[in-house]
């Protein structure tokens, strides 16, 4: 993932009812959600939802796709994973992290 692409996604995140919005989207996965059905489930409006979607999509990071009258919504699990490899890309000096392993301060590597 490129830098400016990974500052547009970061940006669309960056705010509370969007961040909400991929987590839900991604919790449905590939399949996604219809527009109502996340409106409900977040307790949005569709007009601030409608505007959300359009900051998410502008970063890549959902998709849509009509069903009859229908869109559904689904996030780009391919550009999630991009932003995820670039923010990990350098972790624990580029070795292999445990999930469950934190890293040392820079004190503890000294000694």
């Amino acid at each position: 993932m490129e830098v400016n692409q990974t500052i547009v996604a970061l940006a669309a995140l960056a705010h509370e009812s969007r961040l909400a919005v991929f987590r839900a989207l991604v919790q449905a996965g590939p399949q996604g959600l219809p527009a109502g059905q996340i409106a409900t489930l977040l307790d949005v409006p569709p007009s601030s939802l409608s505007f959300h979607l359009k900051e998410l999509a502008h970063a890549q990071l959902v998709t849509s796709r009509q069903e009859g009258r229908f869109i559904f919504y689904c996030a780009n699990f391919p550009t999630m994973n991009g932003l995820l490899a670039y923010l990990t890309e350098n972790c624990c000096g580029g070795n292999p992290c445990s999930p469950t392993a934190s890293c040392s301060t820079s004190k503890e590597r000294r000694s």
